[in-house]
């Protein structure tokens, strides 16, 4: 059986997230790249304030920030998404590591 894809994860919770009627909204912080003339793949710098660790998903939910993380069932949260996760609870806000629409309910969303 083919594991599922973090993009089908992604776009799985935030369907359900809009059906409920939930403000929220995908977040892509990676890097643009672009070819340059020599034909090679190359990573434009983070955007200034850019942070790395940040949520795939970002909801406000009755007045509270919830920082969600899609992982696949044997995806591992990096470095800096834990350090994110701990940031986001420290200042009051929820951090959900989701690798199912399941996680999100279970949440309370």
């Amino acid at each position: 059986m083919q594991q599922q894809k973090e993009t089908d994860i992604q776009a799985a919770i935030l369907d359900y997230l809009r059906l409920r009627g939930h403000f929220c909204f995908r977040v892509n912080n990676i890097p643009a790249t672009f070819i340059d003339r020599h034909g090679a793949r190359q990573f434009r710098k983070m955007p200034t304030y850019g942070m790395k660790g940040i949520p795939d998903i970002v909801l406000i939910h009755r007045g509270r920030f919830f920082g969600i993380e899609c992982k696949t069932a044997t995806g591992k949260v990096s470095p800096d998404q834990a350090e994110f996760g701990r940031k986001c609870v420290a200042a009051g806000g929820e951090y959900i590591i989701a690798r199912s629409i399941d996680d999100v309910a279970a949440a309370g969303l």
